[in-house]
């Protein structure tokens, strides 16, 4: 994957053939069974993030190959997290294994012949090397530039790890690229962890594995054209929505604020049927719900989805507070108990998907350290998703700065021209003039 920058810009970019990076020394050969959370329908897919790092002469000093580097480092780490190097294949009932080969990771080497500033949005693939079985677990691009600055960019198989977990294995790439001789933090495996319980048992509601009645056929009309667009969200907008607020809700996160706004101004754009049920999945990772805790180092996946639930007239019609309301109640559903119960609702209905019609998925990664990851050449100047989840569906949360430098969240949203035109005027409306009644 790289970096593609805006139509109008005539550039080359030059890429070596993909190689297989293997771990620097033998690995064991064995099979490892991946958690009944990791293998779910809904996470069989490649995730990717992007990192842009600039040549800063006051950090690093002398000339170095962040290609080479990073490879290098890469080798390194693998010997730690070899689980990477081997290839997913699929056992009885559909459950996903881990054969470590030591095959490697797949990576490429290339060069642009323009500066940072000059790029756009990513888009770099291999044909035929994102499928989840028998295929690399990672692939990594480092794109040197001619400014000096570099771009790495990540696609991983969402089966093996969250984003907590893939920035553990990026921060330990860091600190192998900076001349450590193991990571600081020690990979555990043990997903047995969270493995189904015998007899399993469905204790909690799970609204995002159900699928609602709906008066459309697909989340997004496949023949739509779709409009991409990124919205940033600083203090100024932050205090906007907040004054929408009754006083005991003044001190709620920004982030059940921003979804709450963000799940209305979508629900009206999209002109949802007003008795249709709308629902809101929030991705909360869970690893501070377990007692005791899972071990430090673990990397699979600890996420499970909070729900909040509603028809579209009483989403809109209500003031902004009752989706804040049913946003809180969601997130504190989210205990132990809840995702052994997501675990064991995987094995009694065979690994579902989550449920995507009437649906908006949101994810926060602005306390994930995506920005923190240093080969050498200091934090990047942004590190985080490179692209949504799933386009129409789903919006990351990450953290930035705009063109004043100013601190925020930028939040990528995708809609139907027509609909993401509404959607600008009902954001517009919130933060300038205050919530109203739509439907």
């Amino acid at each position: 994957m790289a970096l593609a920058p805006p139509t109008s810009l005539v550039f080359k970019v030059q890429r070596c053939k993909p190689e297989l990076v293997a771990p620097a020394k033998p690995t064991p050969y064995e099979f490892k069974q991946l958690s009944d959370i990791d293998d779910q329908k809904g996470l069989r897919f490649q995730i990717s993030t992007i990192h842009f790092y600039k040549h800063d002469f006051s950090i690093l000093k002398e000339i170095r190959d962040p290609v080479k580097v990073i490879r290098e480092a890469l080798a390194q780490t693998l010997v730690f997290y070899y689980p990477f190097a081997g290839r997913l294949r699929k056992g009885p009932s559909r459950k996903l294994v881990i054969e470590c080969t030591g095959e490697g990771v797949m990576f490429i080497e290339a060069n642009a012949n323009i500066t940072l500033e000059q790029f756009g949005d990513l888009l770099f693939d291999v044909p035929n090397s994102g499928g989840i079985l028998h295929c690399p677990l990672l692939l990594i691009q480092v794109t040197r530039l001619k400014c000096g600055g570099f771009i790495f960019a990540v696609r991983l198989n969402h089966t093996m790890s969250d984003a907590v977990g893939l920035v553990q294995f990026m921060m330990a790439m860091g600190e192998m690229a900076c001349g450590a001789c193991a990571p600081s933090i020690l990979p555990v495996w043990q997903r047995h962890l969270l493995q189904a319980r015998n007899p399993t048992q469905v204790t909690c509601t799970h609204h995002e594995y159900v699928d609602m009645a709906s008066t459309v056929a697909v989340p997004i009309p496949l023949n739509d054209v779709i409009s991409h667009r990124t919205i940033f969200f600083g203090s100024t907008e932050v205090s906007a929505l907040r004054r929408c607020m009754p006083h005991h809700l003044k001190q709620c996160s920004t982030f059940e604020l921003l979804t709450a706004c963000l799940w209305r101004c979508r629900t009206i754009a999209l002109q949802t049927n007003p008795q249709e049920e709308v629902r809101v999945l929030c991705a909360v990772n869970a690893r501070d719900k377990f007692k005791p805790p899972l071990p430090n180092g673990y990397y699979g996946n600890v996420c499970a989805f909070g729900v909040a639930l509603a028809t579209a007239q009483k989403l809109c019609k209500n003031p902004l507070g009752y989706a804040v309301e049913l946003l809180k109640k969601a997130k504190n559903n989210v205990t132990e108990e809840y995702l052994r119960s997501v675990i064991d609702l995987m094995i009694i209905k065979g690994r579902p998907h989550f449920s995507v019609v009437g649906s908006y998925l949101v994810s926060d990664v602005t306390r994930t350290r995506f920005g923190e990851v240093d080969f050498g050449w200091g934090k990047p100047f942004y590190g985080g998703p490179a692209r949504e989840a799933i386009p129409g569906v789903s919006s990351f949360y990450i953290p930035s700065k705009n063109s004043k430098g100013e601190n925020g969240i930028v939040v990528p949203i995708s809609l139907p021209v027509q609909a993401m035109e509404r959607f600008e005027n009902q954001l517009d409306i919130l933060l300038v003039e205050g919530p109203t009644s739509h439907l």
